[in-house]
């Protein structure tokens, strides 16, 4: 089968396309005939090896311990190994696959059936392949980290981003009044997605106006997390996700120090993949809650191509693999 591979650390440059050998499905494991997948921050990370935390958690201080990259999939089970019982041959699936033994930038992979559920039928692959990573971290983001609830004002950091644009719409469903903060070229699209104001931050700086927030959900992270304070209410909370690794080490520091010197929250997000929260995301997507925000598609072969438009912060919402 083919796969995009990586052997060092490096520049897009350093995938290659190879043709390498089909998995097995192991105990409790499902063979998933690759459709879809997604850029995402974690794969621009693992291919350069940066932040260097990245070797250390995931082996390899040199170079890459696994060389396959893509952590969202959707696809058909082909096959299925012993101690299955929730998925079938046959069956259309979708999940996050980060951290397992393959990538899902292949023809196939072989992960835990855990790791995936049924993708409803109304979704396309093409959707459903641009859900769980992105959607893990909003859903976290604004259902855990924030609380937020109906009639709260919340502001959206990054609202054009793969995990920012689902941040917008997840916060509408919840009953949220959604500030979407954008720059000028994205700013229709992020108008699409639902939200009822936009600002632009290359005309207007948001921390300098009169509004107060009761949730700031900062999926861009590129600026100190110290300057959205005064539009945060006293009793309200910040919630960074990922970001410029700088500031998000730095939140992870002193984020609780500012949270002690007053009511106000400041919080990082660590995103945590699991079944339950996936089966979330699947009723939300079918349902027409969610749907992701797909800019461009690339099949196979062009993945470092789709990367390199990603590293130019080019991208509005998902950028799609076709397998």
């Amino acid at each position: 089968m083919k796969a995009v591979r990586f052997h060092k650390y490096g520049s897009p440059d350093v995938l290659t396309l190879e043709e390498i050998d089909k998995p097995e499905p192991g105990d409790g494991e499902v063979l998933v005939k690759v459709e879809s997948s997604s850029i995402n921050a974690g794969d621009w990370h693992m291919m350069r090896g940066t932040p260097y935390l990245i070797r250390l958690i995931f082996g390899g201080l040199t170079k890459p311990k696994k060389k396959g990259l893509g952590a969202d999939v959707a696809g058909r089970v082909e096959a299925v190994g012993p101690n299955v019982s929730r998925l079938a041959v046959g069956d259309e699936v979708f999940g996050e696959i980060f951290g397992s033994a393959h990538g899902a930038f292949s023809e196939y992979v072989a992960v835990p059936e855990s790791m995936l559920v049924k993708k409803p039928e109304s979704v396309p692959f093409e959707e459903a392949g641009a859900l769980a990573t992105a959607g893990f971290a909003a859903l976290q983001a604004v259902r855990d980290k924030a609380e937020v609830h109906a009639g709260q004002k919340v502001l959206i950091v990054g609202a054009s981003g793969g995990v920012g644009s689902f941040a917008v719409q997840i916060a509408k469903a919840m009953g949220a009044e959604v500030t979407a903060l954008a720059g000028t070229h994205n700013v229709e699209m992020v108008r699409s997605l639902g939200t009822d104001h936009v600002i632009d931050y290359k005309k207007e700086d948001v921390t300098k106006g009169e509004t107060r927030f009761d949730v700031i959900i900062d999926a861009a992270a590129y600026r100190p997390f110290s300057d959205y304070s005064p539009i945060l209410e006293p009793q309200g909370t910040y919630v960074m996700i990922g970001g410029a690794s700088g500031e998000f080490f730095r939140m992870m520091f002193l984020g609780s120090f500012h949270t002690k010197k007053g009511g106000k929250t400041f919080a990082f997000l660590e995103s945590k993949p699991n079944p339950d929260d996936l089966a979330v995301l699947s009723e939300m997507a079918a349902s027409g809650k969610i749907k992701p925000a797909v800019d461009r598609r690339y099949p196979l072969a062009q993945v470092a191509d789709a990367i390199r438009y990603m590293e130019d912060e080019h991208a509005k919402g998902k950028v799609v693999i076709e397998i």
